[in-house]
This record gives C-alpha cells, sequence and structure tokens, in this order.
C-alpha cells in the first residue's frame, strides 16, 4: 500500500511539472507574437510618421514660383504705396497752387473794399458805384465757392493762429486781450490760412 502511494505521489509530481513547462513555453511563445505585432506596429506607424511629418520634398521648381509669388506681392505693396504717396503730393501741390492764387486775389478785394469805402453817401446810388458794388459782391461770392471765407477779427479774443497784431492799446470798453480794430482782412483757405488778419489789440 505503502509502495503504490509513493508511485501514485511521484506519478502526480511529474504530470504537474509537465503542465507547468507546457504553461511556460505557451506564454514565451504568446509573448513573443505579442512582441513581434507590437514591433511591426511600431514599424507602420514610423512609416505613416515619417511621411506626415516630413512628406514629400520640394523641387525647384516649387521654390522658385514661390520666391516669384512673395516677390510680385512685395512689389504690388511698393507699387500701392507709390500710388498713394503720390496722390498725397499732387493733393498738397493743389492746395499750394491754389493758396498762391487766391493770395494775388485778395489785394483785388482790399482795393474794391477801399474805394467803395471811400465813396460819399450822396454817390451810392450812381450807376457806377452800385456795379462797383456788385462786382465786388460776384468776387467775394466766387472765393467763397472754393472755399476761402474771411477771418472774424474785431471783437474776438486774440488768436496767433490767425491775427497778426502790429499795435496794442489800452481800452475800457474791451476785455482783456481783445482785438479792438482790424488794418487788413485775413482769409483762410479751407482749413489753412492765407493771409493773417493785421489787427490792434486791447488790453
Amino acid at each position: 500500500m505503502v509502495k503504490e502511494a509513493v508511485e501514485e505521489a511521484k506519478k502526480s509530481a511529474a504530470e504537474a511539472k509537465e503542465a507547468e513547462t507546457d504553461t511556460d513555453e505557451t506564454t514565451e511563445t504568446s509573448e513573443k507574437v505579442e512582441n513581434e505585432e507590437a514591433d511591426e506596429t511600431a514599424k507602420d506607424t514610423e512609416k505613416k510618421s515619417g511621411k506626415k511629418l516630413f512628406g514629400k520634398k520640394k523641387d525647384k521648381k516649387d521654390e522658385k514660383i514661390e520666391e516669384l509669388t512673395d516677390k510680385l506681392t512685395r512689389q504690388m505693396a511698393e507699387f500701392d504705396n507709390f500710388r498713394k504717396r503720390t496722390e498725397k503730393e499732387k493733393s498738397q501741390m493743389y492746395e499750394v497752387g491754389a493758396k498762391d492764387i487766391i493770395e494775388k486775389i485778395l489785394p483785388v478785394v482790399d482795393n474794391f473794399e477801399r474805394g467803395l469805402d471811400a465813396v460819399k453817401e450822396e454817390d451810392k446810388e450812381d450807376p457806377f458805384v452800385q456795379g462797383m458794388e456788385k462786382v465786388y459782391k460776384h468776387l467775394l461770392t466766387t472765393l467763397e465757392g472754393i472755399e476761402v471765407k474771411p477771418i472774424a477779427a474785431v471783437g474776438q479774443p486774440f488768436d496767433p493762429n490767425f491775427h497778426n497784431a502790429v499795435m496794442h492799446v489800452e481800452d475800457e470798453n474791451f476785455g482783456e486781450n481783445i482785438v479792438a480794430e482790424e488794418f487788413q482782412k485775413g482769409y483762410t483757405y479751407r482749413d489753412s490760412v492765407v493771409r493773417h488778419s493785421m489787427v490792434k489789440v486791447a488790453n
């Protein structure tokens, strides 16, 4: 009985060891297969990533096209800036020319005013005087139509941007730094002064 029991125990131990060996071999084979599959997957991923990251290398023709496109874009921008600058300069030249002509016309306006101021009251109904007054008014209307306007002076605060003070007087009838009298009328063209008003400033 004891002998049979010992034989049975040896047999069971041998079977158990054989089963354990088979399990290890199966596990090792499975791990090997999994590692091989992982390597293949990694290689595929690397190939795909390489294609996406690096892509197809540009040839010289594409590089030349990009270079010429960039050059053309820069030249177009430079031409646009040149066109804008030229238009601005032309506008400035026009204003300078217009101001020069207006300056030459203003003495004619001054002479009309002096002549009309010198007319006696009884002569104002004379057809010649009335004709000169109509010409004078027409001239002022024309100047106003091109945005030439007289500068307000008498009774206004002295402003060196518009007035040229040639005299100073103490007068209680005027406030401090007020224009008391205008010797020569000033004019503006659009937003710039063509001629400053020549004035006397009080206090």
